[in-house]
């Protein structure tokens, strides 16, 4: 069950302990006690400045195409000169710093001054920014931040944003050293001109576990943006329990490829933490799992090897085709890999299936395909699968210092999580603090769970949807939609990019499908520059998603377990709608919202031509 290399394992031993509630709560805690952990994040730049200076720290490719970036000992050395600007500026705890760009070596060095000296980082979402129209959520945050800094990569590229939101703040403007500073604004070059070491060093002393870290928004998959406090206990304690899980961390210092944006938990608190931890090297990757992007990565892939691959499963659905047709690629890829890691998202089977085919191809074994679960509120890690699940969706255990209860809710599990990992608070939102925990302390999550297997605890759990996207139909027979999605999303491969499951208070479910272009052109025979609509309308394309609603039929157990209808969305998931996340989670609620006409088109008792019927 405990994957090796070279005979030596890579986890520790997987164990759970189960106390049963006489109300019929179940509490999950790990017998392992988390261990003492550092004060603060800045303790680990400080650890490897001093024990392997020269080591590359963050990298990014330059405008020649280069990797270019930091050493540990000059990040430290740069850190302590960006703090020392704050600190003379009047940067205070009450005023955050907020980033608007994308994941860069200056954006790290930014976020890692902050945490240096006590005040709060923030980054927004740039599809805020770059993306959105109206720039009402980027509004509604920076009121609620009320910044004394906003960094920006590029200030005439953020030109629009930021004179969205000039009159909602008084912070100083700082863009990259690479472009000219704005009216009123500085270069980040200027943050680096002076040192004040016994001012940041006394600043660094009087940080402690419950100094807020960041402010990071929630990427609402089911609500509005909340601003999560993340203190520096949350962010330390949650390494430290990976570490105890992942013990060959400490053996190989970590090198990540990672695109995953720094605004998010995962990308930030899981990926840059873990890297830094460990004294490893972190590459920041340009490129996207989105069309037009991903070839960045790929290329990217050719000339780094990472020891570990951490990724969401739309970027693994554009991954394996080219691992599947480039021998070179995947001989790079997989030369020093040691894990490969999914999370934000449930992994589809096939993909799954497809991972492990490759490595075993490759290597003449499987690595181990892993993942974890949590939320921005746990930062992120509250269960960690530290060993070779069967099948994809199992979400592992609780790693040492977390409690889990999980609480009977309908026909599910609801779980709920405790432990130091977990925030105190939104910030500035009292009244959403409030509804958050339970009377016993345990954070209102929101997901559900089931054990992989009732009679073996200790397989692990697996994710059983989000509470709050069930519902019922006309029948009072719940639908699972998560269960349902993952299902749909198999069955329809490679046709569906996502899907939201539709059909509260009807009489049965029904499925809107947000699809993949390059798949469907492919399938319909048609060239990459093809018309779209073309391809949704090609009777092949129409057969394989008929085939997969009666495939899904065939396997249901009832009218909640398999769609009627199916409709072929002509429009992606829009950012200013609330209907798709930076890492590419679709909000479902949002969804079936904004296309309430395109729900009532599925429900229409003569459908018209484009809806799919069994």
């Amino acid at each position: 069950m405990n994957a090796t290399i070279a005979g030596t394992a890579l986890f520790a031993e997987p164990r759970m302990l189960v106390e049963r509630r006489e109300d019929g709560a179940i509490l999950l805690t790990s017998p392992i006690p988390l261990e003492e952990h550092e004060r603060c994040i800045g303790m680990y730049l400080e650890k490897w400045a001093a024990r392997a200076p020269e080591r590359p720290f963050l990298l990014e490719r330059d405008r020649e195409g280069q990797w270019v970036g930091v050493t540990y000992a000059e990040a430290l050395q740069k850190v302590r000169r960006i703090a020392t600007w704050l600190l003379q500026h009047g940067v205070t705890a009450e005023h955050p710093v907020v980033v608007l760009s994308d994941n860069s070596v200056e954006h790290g060095l930014l976020m890692l001054a902050c945490m240096h000296i006590g005040v709060p980082y923030s980054a927004i979402s740039p599809a805020y920014s770059l993306v959105s129209r109206d720039h009402a959520k980027l509004k509604s945050l920076i009121a609620r931040l009320d910044p004394s800094v906003i960094y920006v990569s590029d200030s005439e590229k953020f030109s629009a944003p930021l004179e969205a939101i000039k009159d909602l703040h008084q912070a100083t403007l700082v863009t990259s050293a690479s472009t000219a500073p704005s009216e009123g604004g500085v270069s980040f070059s200027s943050l680096l001109e002076s040192l004040d070491a016994d001012r940041v060093a006394e600043a660094f002393a009087r940080i402690d576990g419950d100094t807020v870290a960041k402010i990071l928004f929630t990427s609402g998959s089911t609500s509005e943006p909340k601003g999560v406090i993340n203190t520096q206990r949350m962010l330390c304690s949650s390494q430290q329990g990976k570490t105890q899980l992942w013990p060959f961390l400490t053996e190989t210092p970590p090198v990540l490829l990672d695109w995953l944006p720094w605004n998010h938990t995962f990308g930030s608190n899981h990926n840059f933490n873990l890297v830094l931890m460990h004294g490893g090297t972190l590459y920041i990757d340009g490129g996207k799992p989105m069309p037009g992007m991903f070839d960045a990565s790929i290329q990217n892939l050719r000339d780094v090897a990472p020891t570990l691959y951490l990724n969401v499963p739309r970027g693994f659905d554009m991954l394996v085709p080219a691992l599947r047709s480039d021998a070179a690629l995947r001989k790079a890829f997989f030369s020093r890999l040691q894990v490969i890691f999914y999370a934000a998202a449930a992994l589809p089977q096939y993909l799954w299936d497809a991972l492990i085919e490759l490595s075993r191809q490759e290597l003449g074994h499987a690595l181990p395909m892993v993942t974890a679960w949590g939320s921005t509120e746990t930062s992120p890690l509250a269960t960690d699968c530290h060993y070779q699940a069967e099948r994809s969706g199992v979400i592992g255990l609780p790693i040492p210092g977390v409690s889990l209860k999980l609480l009977p809710n309908g026909d599910k599990l609801e779980v709920r999580v405790k432990g130091p990992i977990v925030t105190p608070g939104y910030y500035k939102q009292p009244d959403i603090t409030a509804k958050a925990f339970d009377e016993e302390g345990f954070y209102l999550i929101g997901d559900a769970v089931r054990f992989a297997d009732p009679e073996q605890p200790h397989l692990g759990l697996v994710f059983d949807g989000r509470v709050a996207e069930d519902f019922k139909l006309s029948t009072g027979t719940w639908v699972s939609v998560g269960t349902l999605r993952m299902k749909a999303i198999e069955k329809l491969a490679p046709v569906a990019q996502d899907i939201v499951v539709a059909g509260h208070d009807r009489d049965s479910v029904s499925l809107l499908i947000f699809p993949n272009a390059a798949a469907c052109k492919q399938l319909a025979g048609l060239p990459a520059d093809g018309a779209f609509a073309d391809a949704l309308n090609h009777e092949a394309v129409r057969h394989h998603v008929k085939l997969a609603l009666d495939e899904l039929r065939r396997m249901g157990s009832g009218t909640s377990t398999f769609a009627q209808r199916a409709l072929l969305m002509t429009e992606p998931p829009a950012v200013d709608g609330g209907e798709i996340t930076d890492k590419g989670y679709i909000n479902q609620a949002a969804v079936l919202k904004n296309r309430a006409h395109l729900v009532e088109r599925l429900y229409a008792v003569t459908p018209d031509a484009q809806v799919i019927c069994l």
